[in-house]
C-alpha cells in the first residue's frame, strides 16, 4: 500500500495503475482539462500545466475504479460530453467570472464537479448540488481550488482516506488535515510538491498554535467565577490568587481579544 499522508512525486497516469479496485475510500481530484491553460490576466504568469493537451480520460476512469465509496472529478463545461456518465453533477459557483472571449462569450462563473458514488457510499451530510465558494486567486497554482470547497466535499462523506492524483499545490491535503482524514497525493511537478509540503508544514504550525490557544482558553474559563459574579466583583466563595496575571472574573473573550 502506498504511504499515507504524503505527497508522492510521480506520473499519476502510471501510479494509478498500481492501485487495486475499490482500494481508497474517496477520490477527489482536479485533473488537467485538456486546454493547455495559461492565464493571460496575471502580470506574473504561471507556466502551462504539464500533460494538459487533452483530457486524461484513462486516469479519470482509474480514479473511479479505485474509489471504494465515491469519486469527485472537477471538469469544465466542454469536458462534459467526454466524461463517463456520473450519478449527479455539482456546480461550484465562484465569486467572480473568468475573462475568456469578451466579445462573444458570457463570463464563466462556475465549474462542474462530476460525482461517482459506489455501493458502499454513505453521506455524513447530504449537501446541495450548488456550492458557493470564493476563488483563491491562483497564487500558488494556475488552477488552485479553495481549501474550504474541497473540505466541504470531504466532510459530506464517510471515508477515512482520500486520494488526489493531481495534487497541485496541496489543497486536498490541507483540506484532509482540517477534516481529520488521511490523504494520498500524487503530483508530477517537483515545484508543486515543494509548495504543497511547505503549505502542510505551515498548517501544522498553525494547528499547533491553535491547540495552545484553545488550552489557554480552557485555563482561563476555569478561573471564571462559577457563582455568577461579574467582572471586577469580589467573590467570597472563590479563592483566587491576587498575583495571578488573569483577572479573577475576566471573560475569556476579553483576554484573548475575540475569536481564536
Amino acid at each position: 500500500m502506498i504511504e499515507l499522508n504524503k505527497i508522492h512525486q510521480g506520473n499519476s497516469f502510471e501510479m494509478l495503475k498500481q492501485f487495486a479496485d475499490n482500494s481508497v475510500d474517496l477520490v477527489i481530484t482536479d485533473p488537467p482539462y485538456g486546454m493547455s491553460f495559461q492565464s493571460n490576466y496575471r502580470k506574473v504568469k504561471h507556466e502551462k500545466i504539464k500533460n494538459d493537451s487533452e483530457l486524461p480520460l484513462d486516469a479519470i476512469k482509474d480514479c473511479i475504479r479505485i474509489a471504494k465509496k465515491a469519486c469527485y472529478v472537477f471538469c469544465r463545461w466542454d469536458n462534459l460530453k467526454d466524461m463517463p456518465p456520473p450519478k449527479s453533477v455539482l456546480v461550484w459557483v465562484k465569486n467572480n467570472w473568468s475573462m475568456g472571449d469578451l466579445k462573444h462569450s458570457h463570463g464563466r462563473q462556475w465549474e462542474a464537479i462530476w460525482f461517482y458514488p459506489k455501493e458502499q457510499h454513505e453521506f455524513i451530510k447530504r449537501i446541495p448540488d450548488v456550492i458557493h465558494c470564493n476563488r483563491t486567486g491562483n497564487n500558488l497554482h494556475p488552477t488552485e481550488k479553495p481549501v474550504e470547497l474541497i473540505r466541504t466535499l470531504i466532510e459530506a462523506n464517510k471515508g477515512e482516506t482520500i486520494l488526489d492524483p493531481f495534487m497541485g499545490s496541496g489543497t486536498t491535503a490541507i483540506a484532509c488535515k482540517r477534516a481529520n482524514r488521511n490523504y494520498i497525493g500524487i503530483e508530477l511537478e517537483s515545484k508543486y510538491v515543494e509548495i504543497a509540503n511547505t503549505r502542510l508544514s505551515q498548517y501544522t504550525l498553525t494547528a499547533d498554535n491553535f491547540d495552545a490557544l484553545q488550552q489557554t482558553q480552557k485555563d482561563i474559563e476555569e478561573t471564571i467565577c462559577p457563582h455568577g459574579k461579574q467582572e471586577d466583583e469580589l467573590c467570597e466563595m472563590c479563592d483566587f490568587d491576587d498575583d495571578s496575571p488573569i483577572p479573577p472574573n475576566a471573560k475569556a473573550s476579553g483576554i484573548l481579544g475575540g475569536d481564536l
